[in-house]
Order: structure tokens, then C-alpha cells, then sequence
């Protein structure tokens, strides 16, 4: 199976950034208990005040999905909601780098 990435550009409602920001870190320290993803980053933008970027590679898309329908994941997100005001996924395939392994089945 191949890599599922994502870029995420979340746009925060107007001074709420760093609160999202909060959420999407917490989000990324709890991703560290979780095998199938591989890389959960949260940036901030320097351009756009209101925009938060996160970088996400996962095992496989299935993997991703599944996080999703996570009951702690759900509660993470329900909490966020109030705080954005867009986000645009950006689906990816990874092809290998720096700090990404691929096994045989990956390419």
C-alpha cells in the first residue's frame, strides 16, 4: 500500500489562531501514540495571521480515515470547530525524503 499525505491550510476565525494552534498541537501529541501515522507537524504561517498549516503523512489512506472516526479524535474536532473559519485539504502521495520510511509495499 502507499503513504497518504495531506497538507491542511486551517484558517482560524480572527484572534483565535493561537487557541486553534493549541488544539492542533494536542492533536499531534496524541497522533505520537498512534503507529500509522508517520509525521503530524502544525505550522504557522508568516504570511497570513489567521493561518495554521498541517503537514500529515499516514501509512495508507485507510489508516487516515480510521482516525477520523476516532471518539477522541471526534471530541478534538468538535472542540476546534468553533475557532475555524475554512480549511482546504490538500491530498498527497509521498514519495520518500528525509525522515519518511518506505518498505517495498510504499512505492
Amino acid at each position: 500500500m502507499r503513504k497518504f499525505g495531506m497538507y491542511a491550510k486551517f484558517t482560524s476565525k480572527p484572534g483565535d489562531r493561537e487557541a486553534l494552534a493549541a488544539i492542533l498541537l494536542e492533536a499531534a501529541a496524541a497522533a505520537e501514540t498512534v503507529k500509522e501515522c508517520e509525521l503530524y507537524i502544525v505550522n504557522l504561517s508568516e504570511s497570513e495571521p489567521d493561518v495554521l498549516w498541517v503537514t500529515e503523512v499516514w501509512s495508507n489512506a485507510e489508516a487516515h480515515a480510521a482516525s477520523l472516526k476516532d471518539e477522541a479524535t471526534r471530541a478534538t474536532i468538535q472542540r476546534a470547530m468553533p475557532l475555524i473559519a475554512g480549511v482546504e485539504p490538500i491530498p498527497l502521495v509521498p514519495l520518500g525524503g528525509k525522515g519518511l520510511a518506505f518498505g517495498a509495499m510504499d512505492a
